[in-house]
């Protein structure tokens, strides 16, 4: 979270995400910018402290909407007892470029859910440094079975408004995003009931046919979770929840670029599909070992081992990650996926995009990343300018 300078600073020479040529960013002493302007088109204020980045890339810090815990600790794990990781938790997410992010409990028994949301709640409006919880990401319990990955089965519940009311108890209020699978609710009731308490539908876990997903969207439905994990694969006659959203202006996708979820190859063919940064946005999908070292370690009643930043279950199963979200834009363009640009705006503008908020512009709080393209190494690396 942004801290007051002891003086404007005007950043020049910056190549800003989303904004063609050169660009000055002018911020004030409140820590907040006050114009993004060309290069140019004004004087620099003299009593500015002048940072010239020499064409290096400016963004807003990085925004995880799916994350499930760092530091050991697992956000369906949380208590009163251990709330204060949750706090060194934000720390570190600032310090790896996240400026925000939706802590993701993935199924398990209500009463955990709501014990953790009992604690986050709690935290919320506390929030003075470090990463800033936007709410909550529940990924389940409501999911196919068939889907389920490595969700537990025994704690997967039926999709109807009544079942819906258990789980949120009384923290809808902090609940941004619900990854659920449509066709288990024939009546078509959930979504738009749940989007009346303005909480954002994703899709996913699912089995869902290109017509189910079709109708979910209709009903209000405009995210899709891990594209590719855990739902049925394209198919040139059957092209399935991801075909649908893809093909859906108003639906964006979260994605993991950790070389293990999604090959590179599918992630070009997804990028091109989906207008890039319009239709998509980064993710970590990070584990509770986030910030440890390669190990075993344990995960609700079992163990997944994590190798190379993969986690896995005992019998194989994906899991997740501990990569940090910013070494998917690192990797997008390792790979030659994309461009800088696009690569940044991934995992800054395009999820705050994803649940409502607004991009880089005037107004906003200067919490500014500075990425530099090494021409000669080829390497993308980044670090935090002002914030």
């Amino acid at each position: 979270m942004t801290q007051a300078t002891q003086n404007p600073v005007d950043i020049i020479n910056a190549r800003v995400t989303g904004y063609k040529d050169l660009q000055m960013l002018l911020v004030n002493q409140e820590g907040i910018i006050e114009q993004i302007l060309p290069m140019g088109a004004i004087k620099a204020d003299s009593r500015a402290s002048v940072i010239d980045v020499a064409g290096d890339w400016i963004s807003l810090g990085g925004v995880d909407l799916q994350i499930n815990g760092a530091l050991g600790l697992a956000f369906p794990d949380l208590t009163a007892e251990n709330a204060h990781v949750l706090q060194k938790i934000t720390k570190f997410l600032w310090d790896v470029g996240v400026d925000g992010f939706l802590p993701t409990l993935v199924t398990t028994s209500v009463e955990k859910i709501q014990r953790s949301l009992a604690v986050i709640a709690d935290i919320i409006p506390s929030q003075k440094t470090g990463s800033k919880i936007l709410g909550v990401h529940l990924e389940g319990p409501f999911l196919n079975y068939q889907k389920r990955g490595a969700h537990p089965a025994e704690y997967l519940l039926p999709l109807t408004i009544d079942e819906v009311k258990r789980v949120l108890g009384d923290y809808a209020h902090i609940v941004k995003v619900i990854t659920l699978a449509p066709e288990l609710d024939p009546t078509g009731e959930v979504i738009p009931y749940l989007r009346s308490l303005g909480i954002t539908v994703s899709l996913g876990h699912s089995q869902a046919t290109s017509a189910q997903a079709q109708l979910a969207f209709e009903l209000g439905a405009t995210m899709v979770t891990h594209a590719f994990n855990a739902m049925p694969p394209l198919h040139h006659r059957e092209p399935g929840l991801l075909g649908a959203a893809i093909t859906h202006p108003d639906v964006m996708c979260g994605f993991i670029a950790d070389g293990e979820h999604v090959s590179p190859t599918m992630l070009q063919i997804l990028l091109r599909a989906s207008h890039q940064e319009k239709g998509l946005f980064l993710v970590s999908d990070a584990l509770s070992p986030l910030g440890l070292p390669d190990g075993v370690y344990p995960w609700d009643s079992r163990q997944i081992e994590v190798k190379n930043g993969t986690a896995r279950l005992a019998d194989g199963t994906l899991s997740g990650t501990t990569l940090p979200l910013l070494v998917g834009v690192q990797n997008l363009v390792k790979w030659g996926i994309c461009d800088v640009e696009t690569a940044i705006l991934l995992a800054t503008d395009a999820p705050r995009q994803a649940i409502g908020l607004p991009g880089i512009t005037k107004s906003q709080p200067a919490n500014l990343l500075r990425w530099h393209w090494d021409e000669a190494t080829k390497e993308l690396t980044w670090q935090r300018l002002l914030g």
